[in-house]
């Protein structure tokens, strides 16, 4: 019996980890403590603040406003908070407005009361409304505020569009937090092009080891309380001790990521355009196909197809692929993502939920070709189903 071969198709829920990535991550596995003052802790010292320095440029900011963190969730958590300083000076935050299809890790909220989060309702392609945006900002009645908002969808691969946003919010006395994990490494980013006061990113969607992340402050004088107290790590944005192998590993992805090049970004644009044009012919619908979209996600769905039923079935042909987020996954549960695009006008069921397709820089087109071959069938199969229920 031959070993089956596997298709990686679920990037959006963890990128494999690139060689540089492991290389450093082995590297930096030494002895030393980055807070220590002898020649060992220097030395670890010295590679954590290169990592800030790489983290940095990955989003165009200034090295001391990277906060090193266990991953993108903590990030959320730390920046999502109704008290932030500035130059030590306390900055009361009294409402939080988040998108209905954030990841959930953005629209919880973070250490916000339950009555102070409005979710904005998104168009029939996962767009932000501009009108529900200028409602909330109308009604802030001189409150300072804050908008956080993931720039790519971790499910669709939906981009917000940034330009009438920023212009929403000029003016304003609004935080501006964006969750960019998921643009990060896939499309330039630049937190003052972006206006965000902060962003957040994680390791292991760029090809970094898993456990670390970021929260990076475009001014590192304007910052949240910390969520985590103790010591005076990470200029006392974040106490603990840094996870130093974790950090290498993910400074080194950082690197890979800021030189891709946009001619690979196109490349996998036409990849998903390959793929994405077979299924339509066969009858599925594209997620937020009207909308600027991630170049290497598909978000899919077909009529009569369970996404569950699908991703099964796909995992036992050798495809590993998600319905919906990795979040999601190990329940069954509807996509917020997929219930927000249908109250919008999408004319879809989103009860049956949708299948993500998500590939990388090295994803080659015969692997599209063969994730093509796998999954027509099935959206054959529950379209024929669907017409013997409608004749009978």
């Amino acid at each position: 019996m031959t070993a089956q071969t596997r298709f990686y198709f679920d990037h959006n829920a963890s990128a494999p980890l690139v060689p540089e990535a492991r290389a450093a991550l082995v590297s930096a596995l030494t002895a030393g403590n980055p807070s220590s003052v002898h020649r060992e802790g220097r030395g670890v010292r010295a590679l954590v603040e290169d990592a800030r320095e790489a983290i940095a440029g990955l989003v165009h900011a200034a090295p001391d406003g990277v906060v090193f963190t266990s991953g993108a969730s903590e990030a959320a958590n730390a920046a999502l908070v109704p008290l932030w300083h500035r130059d030590g000076m306390p900055v009361a935050i009294s409402r939080l407005a988040v998108l209905e299809t954030d990841h959930p890790c953005t629209q919880e909220g973070g250490r916000f009361e339950p009555a102070a989060i409005t979710r904005l309702p998104v168009d029939r392609d996962g767009r932000l409304l501009p009108e529900a945006l200028t409602r909330w900002l109308e009604a802030a009645g001189g409150q300072t505020s804050m908008l956080a908002i993931t720039l790519a969808n971790n499910e669709s691969g939906v981009i917000q569009p940034i330009e009438p946003i920023r212009a929403a919010l000029a003016g304003r006395d609004v935080v501006f937090v964006a969750d960019a994990v998921q643009a990060a490494g896939r499309r330039p980013l630049d937190i003052a092009a972006l206006g965000a006061d902060a962003v957040i990113l994680s390791g292991h969607k760029i090809g970094a080891v898993m456990g670390v992340g970021a929260l990076v402050l475009r001014d590192a004088a304007f910052a949240p309380l910390p969520l985590v107290r103790g010591g005076g790590q990470e200029r006392r944005h974040r106490a603990g001790t840094e996870a130093v192998p974790a950090i290498a590993s993910f400074a080194a992805a950082a690197r890979l990521a800021a030189r891709r090049s946009k001619g690979e970004i196109e490349r996998l644009r036409s990849l998903r355009a390959r793929l994405e044009s077979a299924l339509e012919a066969r009858g599925a619908v594209i997620i937020g196909s009207g909308a600027e979209r991630l170049a290497n996600t598909i978000f899919v769905t077909a009529p009569g197809l369970r996404a569950e039923t699908a991703q099964i079935a796909l995992d036992l042909k050798g495809f590993a692929v998600s319905a919906g987020s990795a979040c999601a996954s190990g329940k069954v549960a509807s996509s917020p993502v997929l219930a927000a695009h249908a109250r919008a006008g999408l004319p879809i069921d989103p009860s049956l939920g949708a299948v993500r397709i998500s590939f990388g820089f090295e994803t080659t087109e015969a692997e599209i070709d063969a994730m093509e071959a796998a999954i027509a069938p099935l959206i054959e199969r529950a379209a024929a189903s669907q017409a013997v229920l409608h004749d009978a």
